[in-house]
């Protein structure tokens, strides 16, 4: 894999490896310190680990998965943009805990000022956000212009870009203790919507590429199951809670999300390692082609 093309796949391979260490990471540190307190005493999100040893790689990961999520492009304009979104909020659900502290950690934890964290780190976010969006800005116009290259969804996307990035600079200078105390669930709660929309997304996609002859039924694949738990699961659990009341709920409703998410990038990662996009990419030559990791031998 001589060829700049070959590099880009490898970039990109890596980059989607990336995030499933992060997720992996998070995890670990999350057991590490469950294992250090009573095996009864969970904090009721995972959000809250953020007042617990587990802080800085709580913070570090999910800025790491925003990025990629930027930086990677979907199978189409549509999962494009999802992905956009949800990497866009990932910094904001990282640097704007969760009111709820919680009672379970091992050592007592010295935060400091939560609100002049926020107000240090937000900033600096939108300092770095709006020359990216300006640079955004000036390659979908460009794009926009050409008469080989000109798609509606490109001014959607960084229209939806501008609108949050817009909405939140607006929310965080107007109104900055609604934004402490919100702006974390509201970030968390769109960028979870937007990953199981990816799923959902997906599901449909594989389904075409499979059976395309037949666009009237909708078979059964990995992408559907993973979606249709992503649905269900959390729905399940939301029930439970206002039935009979259960403290963590949110904190097993994030876990099952997170991983049903690492679950589907693997496969997809698995699936598209030598195509690259599904939609338009261009597979490999089979004498370029590098053995998936994630593939057994035989099916290599």
């Amino acid at each position: 894999m001589a060829e700049p093309a070959g590099y880009s796949i490898k970039t990109y391979r890596y980059l989607r490896m990336a995030m499933v260490a992060m997720v992996v990471l998070l995890g670990a540190a999350l057991v590490i310190e469950w294992s250090k307190t009573d095996p009864r005493c969970l904090q009721t999100s995972i959000s809250a680990y953020y007042y617990t040893p587990v802080q800085a790689i709580f913070v570090g990961a999910l800025i790491s998965i925003g990025l990629c999520m930027v930086v990677l492009k979907g199978n189409t304009e549509r999962e494009d943009i999802l992905l956009n979104v949800a990497g866009i909020l990932a910094p904001a659900v990282a640097l704007v805990p969760t009111p709820g502290q919680g009672a379970c950690r091992s050592v007592p934890v010295v935060l400091g000022d939560t609100a002049a964290n926020i107000a240090n780190n937000m900033l600096a976010l939108f300092v770095v956000g709006a020359p990216c969006l300006l640079v955004t800005a000036v390659f979908v116009l460009r794009a926009h212009l050409s008469r080989s290259d000109r798609n509606p969804m490109y001014l959607l996307g960084f229209a939806v870009a501008l609108a949050i990035f817009g909405g939140g600079i607006a929310w965080f200078f107007l109104d900055r203790e609604g934004f402490t105390e919100n702006a974390h669930y509201a970030a968390a709660v769109v960028m979870f919507v937007c990953i199981i929309a990816v799923v959902l997304l997906n599901a449909k996609q594989f389904r075409r590429k499979e059976e395309p002859a037949d666009t009237r039924s909708v078979p059964a694949n990995r992408y559907s199951v993973i979606a249709l738990g992503m649905v269900v699961v959390p729905l399940v659990m939301l029930a439970w809670k206002a039935l009979f009341g259960w403290q963590h709920a949110v904190l097993w409703i994030e876990g099952v999300l997170i991983t049903l998410f690492a679950i589907f990038w693997i496969l997809q990662t698995q699936e598209l390692w030598n195509e690259g996009l599904r939609d338009g990419g261009q597979e490999l030559p089979r004498s370029q082609a590098v053995p998936s990791p994630f593939l057994s031998s035989s099916s290599e």
